[in-house]
C-alpha cells in the first residue's frame, strides 16, 4: 500500500558535494526527504544515466540513494539492482547490507538473500531482523514441500489501475469496503509521494447473482481531498473507525484515527480518537475494533514499542480512550507490525516484516490462549503469503474464504485486492515473444509438447503474449517460430507439488533478415584477443546454432571512426576471426561460419531501443563520421561506443540439407 497510510520513515544520508551534478542531485535529495518518492525516482534515474562509469564514488552514492527511494516505492527489483550497484561501488553504509538482503528476500531471491543476511550478521552479529530474515529464507525454501490448498486470485472488478487495498467485509457479507487511489477518488491533485491521487474509502456490493459490482466512493462526508482508508466496523455496523491523514501547510502532520457514526444510510463526519494526548509526531493508524466496540487495535510508532511500528490496544468507550497498552512481544518485533484485523475477540490477524516470513510484509494469525492469556503466532501459508507485501485480510463469516491485499506481480509496487479460498490445483504458463529491440511479436507460433502426451499450439497476441493451463509434474518442450525469425526452443518441468503456480517462458527471437548485435563482446585494447567475459554471450550464440543446425552465419566486427581505414579494416577482421575461432573450438562446424571485418565503413543506424537510451539520438540516425563530429565530446564517446560492435547475421538456412 502506497501513500501516507503505508507509513514511511526517512534515512540518514552522508552529504557529499559533487561538482557537475550538484543542483540536480540536491533536487533529488530534497524530493526524497520530503517524501516525494515518485518524483525523486525520476530525478535519480536521470542523474545516474548521465554519470560516467569512471566516477565510481558518485555512482555509488546515486545507487544507494536510488535504492532507498525504490524501497519506499515498493519497486523491489529496482531496489535490488540499485543496492547491488551501491555495494559494488563500495558505498560506506553497514545497514545497506541488511536492506539489500531484505529486498532480495522480498523479491523471492532466497539463495541470494540468505547469503546477504549472513554477510550482514558478520558485521552486526546480534541483529534480530537479520536472524529472523535467515529463518524466513529457510522457511521459504522448505515451504515448497508444505504448500497449502489456498487459492488466491486478483479480483479485477474491485481493482483499478492504481492502488487498492485493505478490504473489509460488512457483518452481513454483502458489502466490501476498501481503500483506493481510484480515478474517482476526491480531488484532482497527483501526489508527488506516490504519483497517484490521495486515497479514499470505496465500497462494492454483491449483485443478486453473487458477483461484486463496480466500486463506488463511500461519500464526501468521509472522503476528502486528503488521505482516508483502512476502515473497521463494530459488529452492529453503526460505527466506522478509519485512518485519516490531515495536511497542514504550516506544520508537519501524521496519520490519525477517526470514527464516524452511521445515521440511516449515511456516514456522519468523522471525529478524531485521541490515543495519545499532546503527541503530534507519532503515527496512529490501521484501526481494528472489537465486535463489542470496547477495544481498538491500532498501529503506532510512538515511544515504548519494540522498534519500527507496533500494534497497540486501546480500551475505548466511543471516542473516549480509557487506556492504551502495547500488544506485547509475541506480536511485535524490531520490524514493522501493521494492518491488524480481528476475526473474533481472541483471533487477530496482522502483517509483519519482522517475524520470519517469505519476504516483505507477511500475514500472521495470532490466537490468544485462554490459560496463559498469551498470543500464539503462526504465518499464513503460501500462496496467501508471498515474497511481496501481503496485508489487510478479511474473512467471510464461518468460512476460510475472503480477501486481502498484496503488491505481488506489480512492477510499480501498487497494491491490489485478492480473494482467497481453498483451491483446485491451478498450474499456468505464460510468456511473451519479443525481438532483440524488445518489441513485441504478434502472431508468433508457440508449440508445446508435454511428456504426458499433450500437444498444443498457441499464437501470441498483439502484446506478444500467450498463456495456457498446464499440469503438475510434466516436462514440456516449447518451440517458438515466427516469420523472419529463427526458431527457438525452451523447456520446463512443472513442480509435482500441490500448489498453484505460474511459470514464465519467454522468447527473445533472433531475426534472420538483419544483423544482430552481440552485446557483451570485449577485446583487449588495440588487439583482437577475446576477453574471458565475452564467453557467456558467445555461449548463447552457440546454443542458437545448435538449435538451428541448418543455418550459416556471418560474424562481423566494426570499429569507430578513429584510426586509419586500413588499420580499422584489419583490426575488425582479426576480431571477427577470434569469435569464429572460439565458436569452432566449442564444436561449431567452421563451414557454417564466415568472418568479416568492416572497420568504420558500416556505421550503425540508430534503432528505437538505442534512441530510448540516448535522448540526443533519434530512430533512423546514421552514426557516420560527419554526424558524430557535430556532437558534444561526451556524445561522441557514446556514439563511437555504439559503432564499436560485433554482430552476426544469418546468411544461409539450408546448410546440410543438400
Amino acid at each position: 500500500m502506497l501513500g501516507k497510510i503505508r507509513f514511511t520513515y526517512l534515512f540518514v544520508f552522508i552529504v557529499i558535494f559533487v561538482s557537475c551534478n550538484e543542483v540536480k542531485l540536491s533536487d533529488a535529495r530534497r524530493q526524497y526527504l520530503n517524501g516525494e518518492y515518485f518524483s525523486a525516482a525520476e530525478s535519480y534515474r536521470k542523474i545516474y544515466r548521465k554519470t560516467p562509469r569512471d566516477e565510481r564514488a558518485l555512482r555509488g552514492i546515486l545507487s544507494y540513494e536510488m535504492a532507498q527511494n525504490y524501497r519506499k516505492l515498493n519497486m523491489t527489483q529496482r531496489a535490488v539492482t540499485a543496492y547491488a550497484s551501491a555495494i559494488r561501488y563500495n558505498y560506506p553504509d553497514t545497514l545497506m547490507y541488511l536492506r539489500y538482503a531484505q529486498q532480495l528476500h522480498k523479491n523471492g531471491q532466497y539463495l541470494q538473500a540468505g547469503k546477504a543476511y549472513g554477510d550482514y550478521l558478520k558485521m552486526v552479529p546480534n541483529s534480530v531482523l537479520a536472524k529472523n530474515g535467515l529463518e524466513g529464507v529457510a522457511l521459504a525454501q522448505s515451504n515448497s514441500a508444505h504448500l497449502s490448498r489456498y487459492k488466491v486470485k486478483r479480483v479485477e472488478t474491485l481493482n483499478s489501475r492504481q492502488s487498492d487495498f485493505s478490504p473489509v467485509l460488512s457483518a452481513d457479507g454483502e458489502t466490501l469496503y476498501f481503500t483506493s487511489s481510484h480515478d474517482e477518488a476526491s480531488g484532482d491533485t497527483i501526489s508527488t509521494i506516490t504519483g497517484l491521487k490521495n486515497n479514499d474509502i470505496f465500497t462494492s456490493r454483491k449483485s443478486r447473482q453473487g458477483g461484486w459490482q463496480e466500486p463506488k466512493s463511500i461519500g464526501s462526508t468521509i472522503n476528502t481531498e486528503m488521505d482516508e482508508g483502512t476502515p473497521s466496523f463494530t459488529a452492529s455496523g453503526e460505527s466506522m473507525y478509519y485512518t485519516f491523514c490531515p495536511e497542514d501547510a504550516n506544520r508537519p502532520t501524521t496519520a490519525r484515527i477517526y470514527v464516524s457514526k452511521r445515521t440511516g444510510a449515511q456516514w456522519g463526519a468523522g471525529g478524531e480518537v485521541m490515543l495519545a494526548m499532546n503527541d503530534t509526531v507519532s503515527v496512529f493508524a490501521h484501526p481494528a475494533v472489537s465486535s463489542f466496540g470496547t477495544e481498538l487495535y491500532f498501529v503506532s510508532d510512538m515511544p515504548g514499542g519494540y522498534g519500527g511500528k507496533d500494534i497497540w490496544i486501546a480500551v475505548i468507550d466511543g471516542t473516549a480512550v480509557l487506556s492504551v497498552r502495547n500488544a506485547g512481544s509475541e506480536i511485535n518485533t524490531p520490524g514493522d507490525e501493521m494492518f491488524p484485523s480481528l476475526r473474533n475477540d481472541s483471533t487477530l490477524y496482522f502483517s509483519s516484516d519482522g517475524h520470519p516470513g517469505l519476504g516483505g510484509l507477511d500475514i500472521f494469525k495470532a490466537v490468544k490462549r485462554t490459560k496463559t492469556n498469551r498470543w500464539h503466532v503462526d504465518a499464513m501459508p503460501f500462496p496467501v503469503n508471498s515474497s511481496a507485501d501481503d496485508f489487510g485480510i478479511t474473512f467471510e463469516k464461518q468460512k476460510e474464504n475472503g480477501f486481502f491485499s498484496s503488491n505481488r506481480n506489480d512492477a510499480k509496487g501498487y497494491d491490489h485486492i485478492y480473494s482467497f479460498a481453498y483451491p483446485d490445483l491451478n498450474v499456468e504458463v505464460e510468456g511473451f515473444a519479443v525481438d532483440k529491440e524488445d518489441q513485441f511479436i504478434e502472431g508468433a507460433r508457440i508449440s508445446v509438447i508435454g511428456d504426458d502426451g499433450s500437444q498444443r499450439e498457441f499464437v501470441t497476441k498483439k502484446d506478444g503474449t500467450y498463456r495456457f493451463n498446464a499440469a503438475k509434474n510434466v516436462s514440456y518442450v516449447f518451440a517458438a517460430s515466427a516469420d523472419g525469425f529463427l526458431n527457438l526452443k525452451q523447456s520446463l518441468h512443472t513442480s509435482p507439488l500441490e500448489k498453484d503456480t505460474l511459470y514464465y517462458v519467454d522468447f527473445e527471437m533472433i531475426p534472420y533478415n538483419k544483423p544482430v548485435i552481440l552485446e557483451n563482446i570485449f577485446y583487449d585494447f588495440d588487439k583482437a584477443t577475446l576477453r574471458p567475459e565475452s564467453k557467456e554471450e558467445l555461449d548463447g550464440l552457440i546454443k542458437i546454432l545448435q538449435e538451428n543446425p541448418n543455418i550459416s552465419i556471418e560474424l562481423s566486427a566494426h570499429t569507430d571512426r578513429k584510426g586509419s581505414g586500413e588499420y580499422n579494416q584489419n583490426l575488425s577482421l582479426r576480431r571477427a576471426q577470434s569469435v569464429v575461432h572460439y565458436l569452432v573450438s566449442q564444436g561449431i562446424d567452421d563451414k557454417r561460419l564466415t568472418a568479416a571485418g568492416y572497420g568504420e565503413t558500416q556505421p550503425k543506424t540508430v534503432t528505437k531501443n538505442i534512441a530510448e537510451k540516448n535522448d540526443f539520438l533519434k530512430e533512423g540516425d546514421t552514426l557516420s563520421e560527419d554526424f558524430i563530429e557535430k556532437l558534444t565530446p561526451e556524445q561522441q564517446e557514446i556514439t563511437d561506443q555504439i559503432n564499436r560492435r560485433t554482430e552476426f547475421k544469418v546468411t544461409d538456412r539450408t546448410f546440410g540439407l543438400y
